[in-house]
């Protein structure tokens, strides 16, 4: 299997806020485009649809939307690429994939919330008293 991404390299710093701006789209575009390739390394055809990963790949994008210095833009870029990279090339393991990008924060707090309904009244004490 080829792999599209060979290496990461350093882009150079950008001049504006308009050239990060297009680099942003320049990277959705490329983790986009690798969708079906991270499908397929991964069998993620029974847990999620491409459209489903692309919308966590913008959602994960718009949470740096206030950011307006450019060298935190491209440093944001560079990890962005970094992870992309690992993903493609098969640097990490399914469950990996599945609990950051399919499950998500949401999934691991519904969880928790959970666990706490059959326990005792004194153990909720304890574990509220003994929490820091």
């Amino acid at each position: 299997m080829a792999f599209t991404m060979r290496a990461v390299k350093v882009p150079p710093n950008s001049a504006s806020l308009e050239e990060a701006r297009h680099r942003v789209f320049d990277f959705f575009k490329q983790a986009c485009r690798s969708i079906p390739t991270v499908m397929e390394i991964y069998n993620l055809d029974d847990v999620v649809t491409p459209s489903q990963l692309r919308s966590t790949i913008a959602k994960e994008i718009r949470k740096n939307q206030n950011i307006t210095n450019p060298k935190v833009i491209d440093m944001l870029l560079f990890k962005g690429m970094e992870e992309l990279n690992n993903i493609v090339e098969h640097a990490k393991q399914r469950h990996h994939v599945i609990g950051q990008y399919v499950i998500g924060q949401e999934g691991l707090v519904h969880e928790l919330g959970s666990k706490d309904e059959g326990s005792s009244a004194f153990l909720k004490k304890f574990y509220t008293s003994n929490y820091f």
